[in-house]
């Protein structure tokens, strides 16, 4: 698994390397301690993750993933701040950012970095309990007019809970396929690029 980690905190970013290649089937193809560094390495390694700090100097961590997934759109980045400030934590979800964590959970790095390349989406406990809140928008909002149906609209809001396609099949009494076959849908008919920015739909329009 290739890494790319980028914190403009040199320690840190030189003691996350420590913690993540002792293990062998992780290598850390590169460090940065900026956004546009991020970009640079991003392109020229093309990491299965990238771990970056969000406030950084020259160009911060949000920006440099918004240009990182305008061209590489299947970007694993998993964001690591100290700051769990509430607008960070939306542009990133807005973004399509697979993480959001806080740097004081060293224990839980390894583990979100191994569920964000599996195709995963992971935040730190501290940051989903907020995000019904902080997501919450319009009432009554009218999935018709995406011609998103029923069975559709139950998917997502499973979604939004956290479910996994396993999850969503048993609680459907639906195939492994069928929910995957349905999930291709919402994402076309909401143009919507994963399952993380159907959650942020979701709880949008609320």
């Amino acid at each position: 698994m290739k890494i790319i980690i980028v914190d403009d905190d040199c320690l840190v970013a030189a003691a996350l390397k420590t913690i993540l290649e002792v293990n062998e089937d992780v290598q850390v193809a590169a460090t940065g301690v900026n956004g546009k560094e991020a970009c640079q390495f991003y392109e020229e390694y093309q990491p299965d993750v990238l771990l970056m700090d969000i406030r950084m100097k020259e160009m911060d961590g949000l920006e440099a993933s918004q240009k990182i997934l305008e061209k590489f759109p299947k970007a694993n980045i998993l964001l690591l701040t100290t700051f769990a400030d509430d607008e960070y934590i939306v542009k990133a979800l807005r973004l399509g950012a697979k993480g959001y964590l806080l740097k004081q959970d060293y224990g839980s790095i390894l583990p979100a970095i191994r569920a964000v390349d599996s195709g995963q989406t992971v935040f730190g406990t501290q940051i989903t309990s907020r995000l019904p809140e902080l997501l919450m928008g319009k009432q009554g909002f009218d999935y018709g007019s995406y011609d998103i149906n029923e069975r559709e609209l139950e998917i997502i809001r499973l979604i939004a809970n956290g479910c996994s396609n396993k999850e969503i099949a048993a609680e459907l009494f639906l195939s492994d396929g069928t929910v995957r076959n349905y999930l291709s849908s919402i994402l076309e008919k909401l143009q919507l690029r994963d399952r993380t920015q159907v959650a942020v739909f979701y709880y949008q329009h609320r």
